[in-house]
């Protein structure tokens, strides 16, 4: 019978149990009679998601993936009830700054009033390493929610890819560092007015912004049972400018 773990769980077991701070990989391609190391480190972040999904298999661990891969999770690990326990996996090169998107803003804007319950999943990030013979070690991993992970910029109330004016990925800021700078969102409710204050500065989503705070408190009152009080960014702006 398969076994029914939360994120917790399973970061626990890779560090504990599975000692991931310890052991080291390759990443290998066969083409004929040709076998090589890859030694690409942009390919890393994808291969770790596989993985895990093996390392799930070999667990004997319940769960379901996300038809869906625009959007989070990656796993869902409460197969009787997608809304609860939800799993995105993310790695970066621990060398560098944070590279990966946490989705598309507007997709991501929509997602979270038809389901609020996505802005509960738990992030699990590996911080990679990949040395010049193309050894694989893990040299951070940690479990967090996704306003944890994410801050503000200059000029949006999200941190944002924009390309030629536009607005596409949500970034993560740098979390880890204790060097002073723009701060992570304290909480849910700090996050999610973020969200609306771009909704509202992003040209393409700007007529939308008058009603989406108020259906996103609706959604999640209904989801919840419980209606979750959401500032104003204008009231706390000043936390998260450096």
């Amino acid at each position: 019978m398969k076994k029914q773990v939360n994120a917790k769980d399973i970061y626990d077991l890779l560090i504990k149990e599975d000692k991931i701070f310890e052991i080291r990989g390759q990443i290998k391609f066969a083409l004929g009679d040709v076998s090589i190391v890859v030694k690409q480190k942009d390919v890393v972040g994808n291969i770790i998601q596989e993985w895990l999904q093996g390392w799930l298999d070999s667990k004997n661990i319940d769960y379901a993936i996300n038809e869906n891969t625009q959007m989070p999770p990656d796993f869902f690990l409460n197969t009787q009830d997608k809304s609860k326990d939800l799993l995105e996996v993310k790695s970066f090169n621990r060398l560098a700054s944070p590279g990966f998107d946490i989705a598309d803003f507007r997709m991501y804007a929509e997602e979270v009033i038809e389901k609020p319950y996505v802005l509960d999943a738990d992030y699990l990030i590996f911080g990679y390493e990949m040395s010049d013979n193309g050894d694989v070690t893990v040299k951070d991993l940690w479990l967090k929610k996704v306003w944890e992970i994410t801050r503000c910029m200059d000029k949006w109330a999200l941190n944002l890819q924009i390309k030629r004016g536009v607005v596409h990925k949500i970034r993560p800021g740098v979390w880890y560092s204790n060097k002073k700078g723009i701060p992570m969102f304290e909480c849910l409710a700090d996050f999610v007015s973020a969200i609306e204050e771009t909704v509202y500065q992003n040209p393409r989503t700007h007529n939308e912004a008058s009603e989406w705070k108020n259906k996103f408190i609706k959604s999640y009152e209904k989801h919840y049972g419980v209606q979750i009080d959401v500032p104003r960014w204008s009231d706390i702006v000043a936390k998260y400018k450096a």
